[in-house]
């Protein structure tokens, strides 16, 4: 396993590479330009400076290896400094935001927390909904707990989020008043009463998205553990009296859980991401938000940092899912 993992982190430095190229080009090629909110007026020159003081001026490779320094060296540097108050960085040049003229990660760092809350919440959630709903329904195929099972995956994967935000917010925010319709980002949870509030501002967009992830989560359980519940196994199982919740839960459960496994971990990188439509909708001030007001004002350095982060957490999670095969199945060996 060791030897495997090795091999396969190796393998991701070329990856890595090639896919922070693409991205860096592409992002860096598209229509736009950070001198679009400046107005005609200013002079050329004067133009021609801010974009000097931007390192816009420079040729597109010595921006990208720049670029690739400041994100694989120099940033660690300053979250190692920030965490064991060195000065290995020793004031480096980091990756700035064009908009806000902060470095990116310090922009991260703030989303985050409100990232994670919502998304990290309503993902969780979504997955222990979706696993014995999954499970039942394969065990009881065709019943009505089966159907209803189908109707709500059919139904929450086929909806839009955008669709379902905006009902949510129509009917127990709007007509019933029960909840909020905009999610306040400076609030702090100091007490029980402050606690219920950060409860009641994230019942909606946690509902959205757990009903998202969750339809989809459970329909490959379902698939999957109707599978497994036709090999011989199983049936030598029950022939040699083996109760039929030792059955499904100890062997069928373990061999299903594989391509489930694939989805979830797949899955993970856009709790970091965010659900960048549903904080549109609410207003949540995440990691998705920031992502979509820099695409409008043509931030390049933070639509190529959060874009590659993307690629980075999905490629690490691919590896994690492959892993974790191994201990599931034991039949699977990459040594």
């Amino acid at each position: 396993m060791l030897s495997f993992t090795i091999r396969r982190l190796l393998t991701a430095i070329p990856t890595l590479l090639l896919i922070s190229l693409v991205i860096f080009l592409l992002v860096d090629l598209a229509p736009g330009s950070p001198l679009s909110d400046v107005p005609l007026t200013v002079p050329p020159e004067v133009r021609q400076k801010m974009l000097e003081a931007m390192g816009a001026d420079q040729p597109v490779m010595v921006r990208y290896l720049l670029w690739l320094k400041q994100f694989f060296w120099i940033e660690p540097l300053y979250g190692i400094d920030a965490l064991f108050g060195t000065d290995f960085a020793q004031g480096a040049q980091r990756i700035i935001s064009w908009q806000s003229k902060v470095p990116v990660f310090q922009i991260i760092g703030e989303r985050l927390p409100q990232t994670l809350t919502v998304v990290g919440t309503a993902y969780l959630i979504g997955v222990l909904i979706a696993l014995p709903i999954g499970i039942y329904s394969a065990y009881r195929q065709y019943s009505w707990f089966d159907q209803a099972g189908t109707f709500f995956a059919m139904a929450g994967f086929s909806v839009p989020t955008f669709f379902t935000g905006n009902l949510l917010i129509l009917i127990f925010a709007v007509n019933l008043g029960w909840f909020p319709t905009i999610y306040d980002t400076n609030l702090e949870v100091v007490d029980w009463a402050s606690f219920k509030e950060m409860l009641a501002q994230m019942a909606l967009p946690v509902t959205v998205l757990a009903l998202f992830n969750a339809a989809e989560i459970s329909r490959y359980t379902r698939s999957s553990v109707l599978e497994n519940l036709g090999q011989d196994y199983v049936r030598t199982a029950r022939a040699k009296g083996m109760g039929e919740g030792r059955v499904v839960l100890k062997h069928v459960l373990r061999n299903s859980l594989i391509p489930v496994v694939t989805v979830v971990a797949l899955g993970l990188p856009t709790v970091f991401g965010g659900a960048i439509v549903t904080e549109q909708i609410f207003k949540i001030n995440g990691i998705g938000a920031a992502l979509i007001g820099a695409i409008n004002v043509s931030d390049l350095p933070t639509v190529q940092t959060v874009t590659f982060i993307f690629a980075v957490l999905i490629v690490l999670f691919n590896l994690i899912a492959d892993i974790l095969y191994g201990i599931l199945d034991p039949r699977i060996r990459y040594d």
